[in-house]
């Protein structure tokens, strides 16, 4: 198989040409996160835990553990371990007792470090922005492509967890044809336009048995 980057082949195949554009967007994310970590002396993946505990914290603690973050981010736990006892030494982390379990910790931001967390989560507000400027139909067309480009890396294991309405076993594509909200969620029985479909979902139940989601 023709290498995508290989200008002849993707030149010729529409397909080569998106996947060439993802990865000069993923070249973007990538610059916005170092400009992070010279700032404020953290790894792009330490960047990351934090802006993820942050939103995450409130949810269901297993969402919240060593282990979970480490299939979150396609890590060893060893890897997350050391990120996280980082964290734990700059005093923006500590690990709470999970009740009914002494030997399960869950990760809490301490007030440093939620204070972080919040001026490092708008690092990629910048991508926004320039999305903003596209109209809603347009973003709506983009939505559904990334979603179903997910859910396809997921099912080949590339990706390995997913929240995503359309992987959830409560989502209903297409339950209301012809009106503006096509969609259903049975989990709150209501019915869903295109804009109202979440990327992550703590709700979230699979819709198919994927190895290494919980």
């Amino acid at each position: 198989m023709e290498s995508v980057f290989n200008l002849a082949t993707q030149h010729r195949e529409t397909d080569s040409k998106i996947v060439a554009a993802l990865e000069r967007l993923s070249q973007a994310f990538r610059i916005l996160l170092w400009e992070q970590t010279k700032e404020h002396d953290l790894s792009p993946i330490q960047i990351q835990f934090l802006v993820y505990l942050l939103y995450h914290q409130q949810e269901r603690g297993s969402l919240c553990r060593v282990s979970r973050l480490a299939r979150e981010f396609d890590l060893t736990q060893a890897t997350v371990s050391d990120a996280v006892k980082s964290l734990e030494e700059k005093n923006l982390v500590y690990r709470e007792p999970y009740p009914g379990d002494k030997r399960v910790f869950t990760l809490r931001l301490t007030p440093q470090g939620e204070q972080l967390a919040l001026k490092l989560s708008t690092w990629a507000n910048v991508i926004k922005e320039n999305v903003a400027q596209f109209c809603s139909k347009e973003q709506e067309i983009v939505l559904k492509f990334l979603m179903q480009l997910i859910a396809s890396l997921q099912r080949g294991g590339i990706i390995t967890i997913s929240r995503m309405c359309i992987t959830c076993r409560f989502f209903q594509p297409d339950a209301h044809p012809g009106t503006d909200s096509p969609h259903h969620c049975k989990l709150i029985d209501k019915p869903l336009v295109n804009s109202e479909l979440r990327i992550d979902c703590p709700e979230h139940e699979p819709l198919i048995e994927v190895k290494g989601q919980e």
